[in-house]
């Protein structure tokens, strides 16, 4: 599969009020739509008294299922710019739901796009965003003196360490690019004078934080 971005959490909920009406996003990674549909009907059934529950969601490496609700609000003002918010932050695998409490003051067409398309992209912003890569899984050892040495060097050169373990030495596991597997190992080599040692493990999907 190739490498796409989705939100960091399995689910994530938040909410904001606008002119006294609650708006309430949930989101959720999925992998099919059923699993869409299934989330879908969990939220409405949660919120069954809410005047709306509005939805989208983007299935697929290139998108090839894109789904949209307006779900009672006025057509194209609700599904399509929550739709359009999810495509432009490159997400894939995702839905969104978007509950509204009607608090009695009418927003106008304008105001509910800028509501609903506003709930969903600042709600994905606080839910952070990583990107699934296919990388290798790099086990770099190290003595206990160079540990620091090692670390400084991969953080300054963008690898992320996914996790450090400690016996009779250092272990530290990151993920790297089969393309750039030579040059990382050369570097290395030549910076601790051939003092460390490389397991590379098969080729995995690792979550990195957006950015």
């Amino acid at each position: 599969m190739p490498n796409y971005i989705t939100i960091a959490p399995d689910t994530f909920s938040w909410e904001q009020n606008i002119k006294k009406s609650r708006f309430i996003l949930n989101i959720a990674r999925v992998t099919s739509e059923a699993d869409a549909r299934l989330f879908i009907d969990q939220i409405s059934k949660l919120h069954y008294k809410a005047n709306h529950n509005v939805f989208a969601y983007v299935i697929g490496n290139n998108d090839q299922i894109k789904r949209y609700s307006d779900n009672g609000e006025p057509s194209g003002t609700a599904g399509i710019p929550m739709l359009e918010v999810l495509q432009k932050n490159k997400l894939h695998d995702v839905v969104a739901i978007v509950t509204r409490y009607f608090g009695g003051v009418k927003l106008g067409a304008g105001g509910l796009i800028r509501a609903y398309a506003g709930t969903v992209g600042d709600g994905v912003k606080a839910a952070g965003l990583v990107s699934r890569l296919v990388r290798l899984q790099v086990t770099l050892t190290v003595n206990y003196k160079s540990s620091d040495v090692l670390t400084y060097w991969l953080t300054s050169h963008d690898y992320q360490i996914m996790d450090t373990q400690y016996d009779t030495a250092v272990h530290v596991i990151v993920p790297v690019s089969t393309d750039d597997m030579a040059e990382f190992q050369k570097n290395l080599k030549d910076l601790f004078a051939g003092q460390i040692t490389f397991e590379i493990g098969a080729e995995t999907f690792f979550e990195i934080p957006v950015k």
